[in-house]
C-alpha cells in the first residue's frame, strides 16, 4: 500500500515505524526539519518537509496515488483539512486525528464521509475508553472486546499459585475440559520473546498471557489465574490532562466515586466546573502527604494521567504501596512496557499504540474489522469476516495450512462467540480471531482474501 502520513510526531513516527517493518510505501510530511531528519536516518520510508495542507506539496507527493492518507499532526484543523484535499485529489480513504471529541459524538449527524474524512481518532478518547475497560475487568492487566464482547481478549500476569503453571497447554485443555479459553500469546519473565502457544507449550510462573475468551469465561479465567475479582468503586486521578477530563467525566457517569487531583490551581477550578459529581483537588500528585491525606489507601484504583511519564510509574507505586487494588499509569515512552510488570504496575497505557491498533485496521488486507498490536509483545491481533470465495471458507481448522507462529483464538458466528478447536469448520460470514507474529501477517492475509 501507499501510505501518506502528515505529522512526525509520536504517533505519527510510531506508524511510520510500525509500518515501515511490513515494507509498505510509507511518505512522512511533516513542518519540522529534526523530527524528519530522525525519522529519515532510522526509517527506510520517504520524508518531506512542508505544510501537509499544502495541494503542491501533497502532488508531489503523488497523494493521487495513495491508498490512504492519515493525518496525526497535533493541530486537528490541519489533519481535517488534509484529508478533506486528499480526498479531493484522489487519495482512496482518509483518518484525521482529532482532539475535540464532539465530533466523533456526532458521526451520525454530521456526514463527515461526505466531506472527505473517512475515519476519526481521539488518541485521548481511545485511552478512556481504554481505561474503562480495565477497570471493568480489574484483575486482568490488558483486555479487549471482539463484537460487543461476544469474544474478549484478556492478559494476565500468572502466579505461582495459579492451576495451570507448570503444566502444558494441552495438559491444561483436558483437567480444564470444561474451560471456554484458547491462549494464543505469551512472553515469559525477564525476556523480550513472544511465543504462540502450541499444545507442548509450558505455562510458567510470572508469564504474561493473553487468553481469547467468551463472556461466560471471564470469571473462569478469574478463578484459574487466581486472581479476584475485586469491585472498583472509589477511583483516585492524577492529572487533568484530556485523558483525565474525558476518564473522570466517564466514570462519574457511571456513578463511581471520582477524586481528580491537579497541580494547576485555574485549570483545577475549570475542571471543578466541568465535573460537578468529582471533587476536584488542587495539589502536587507527587506530594506522598497530599495522597495520604486525600485517602489515597481507601482507592480501589489509581490512575495517574500527567503529561510526565515518571510521575505517572512514580505515583503508581506509592498507590501500590498503599495496597491500591488497580494502577494504571499513562506513559509515553515505548521502553516503559517492558517494565511494567517487573516493577509491580498492574497496567501501562500508552496513547500512540492505542491510535496506532485503531488506524492498522484500514491497513490490513481481506475484510479485516479489527487489529491489535499486544502490548510489550511482538504480536498482533486480527479479526477477519470470512467471504465465500475465501481460501479458509469450509475448512477445517486442522487441515488448514496454517503458520506455527499464528493461532486462531474464537470465531463470532451470528450473536455467539465460540472457542474454536481443531475440528472446527470454518464458515462464510464468521469472524474469526487470529493471534500472529509480525512476519506471517502476508501469509494470513492471503488465506482470508
Amino acid at each position: 500500500m501507499k501510505i501518506l502520513i502528515a505529522g512526525a510526531g509520536e504517533v505519527g513516527f510510531h506508524l511510520a515505524k510500525l509500518l515501515s517493518y511490513e515494507s509498505q510505501n510509507i511518505t512522512l510530511i511533516d513542518t519540522r526539519k529534526e523530527s524528519l531528519a530522525y525519522a529519515d536516518s532510522h526509517l527506510d520510508i520517504r520524508v518531506i518537509k512542508g505544510d501537509a495542507t499544502s495541494i503542491s506539496l501533497l502532488q508531489d507527493a503523488q497523494v493521487q496515488e495513495s491508498d490512504l492518507v492519515i493525518g496525526v499532526t497535533s493541530s486537528e484543523t490541519t489533519n481535517i483539512t488534509l484529508c478533506m484535499l486528499a480526498k479531493q485529489l484522489g487519495c482512496k480513504r482518509t483518518i484525521a486525528r482529532i482532539s475535540n471529541t464532539e465530533f466523533i459524538d456526532n458521526k451520525e449527524t454530521i456526514k463527515f464521509s461526505e466531506l472527505g474524512i473517512d475515519e476519526l481518532i481521539s488518541p485521548e478518547e481511545l485511552a478512556a475508553t481504554e481505561i474503562q475497560s480495565l477497570l471493568s475487568k480489574s484483575a486482568f492487566n490488558d483486555t479487549y472486546d471482539f463484537e460487543d464482547g461476544k469474544l474478549i481478549m484478556v492478559g494476565i500476569s500468572l502466579l505461582k499459585t495459579a492451576p495451570f503453571v507448570g503444566k502444558m497447554v494441552k495438559e491444561a485443555a483436558k483437567i480444564f475440559s470444561e474451560v471456554n479459553f484458547m491462549p494464543i500469546a505469551l512472553k515469559r519473565l525477564g525476556t523480550q520473546f513472544t511465543v504462540i502457544p502450541r499444545g507442548d507449550t509450558v505455562f510458567k510462573k510470572g508469564d504474561q498471557v493473553y487468553f481469547i475468551t467468551t463472556s461466560e469465561g471471564v470469571d473462569e479465567l478469574y478463578k484459574l489465574s487466581d486472581k479476584k475479582k475485586e469491585a472498583i468503586k472509589n477511583v483516585m486521578i492524577l492529572g487533568g490532562s484530556k485523558v483525565g477530563f474525558k476518564t473522570a467525566r466517564d466514570l462519574c457517569n457511571n456513578k463511581f466515586n471520582v477524586k481528580l487531583v491537579e497541580k494547576n490551581k485555574e485549570k483545577a477550578f475549570d475542571l471543578a466546573d466541568d465535573l460537578p459529581n468529582a471533587l476536584v483537588i488542587n495539589g502536587d500528585g507527587r506530594n506522598v502527604e497530599l495522597l495520604q491525606e486525600e485517602s489515597l489507601e481507601s482507592m480501589d484504583a489509581f490512575i495517574a494521567v500527567t503529561g510526565n511519564s515518571e510521575t505517572n510509574i512514580m505515583s503508581c507505586l506509592v498507590a501500590k504501596s498503599k495496597n491500591v487494588k488497580k494502577t494504571i499509569a499513562l506513559v509515553e515512552n515505548m521502553d516503559y512496557f517492558q517494565l511494567s510488570h517487573s516493577i509491580g504496575i498492574d497496567t501501562l497505557i500508552n496513547k500512540k499504540l492505542l491510535a496506532a491498533n485503531n488506524i492498522f485496521r484500514h491497513i490490513r488486507r481481506g475484510d479485516v474489522v479489527a487489529s491489535m498490536r499486544l502490548n510489550n509483545l511482538n504480536a498482533e491481533i486480527l479479526e477477519f469476516v470470512v467471504k465465500p470465495d475465501s481460501r479458509v471458507t469450509g475448512a477445517i481448522i486442522r487441515e488448514l495450512d496454517f503458520p506455527k507462529s499464528a493461532t486462531i483464538g474464537g470465531v463470532v458466528r451470528g450473536d455467539k462467540g465460540i472457542i474454536a478447536l481443531g475440528g472446527f469448520k470454518i464458515q462464510a460470514g464468521d469472524r474469526v480471531v487470529v493471534c500472529c507474529l509480525p512476519n506471517v501477517i502476508t501469509k494470513i492475509e492471503k488465506l482470508f482474501l
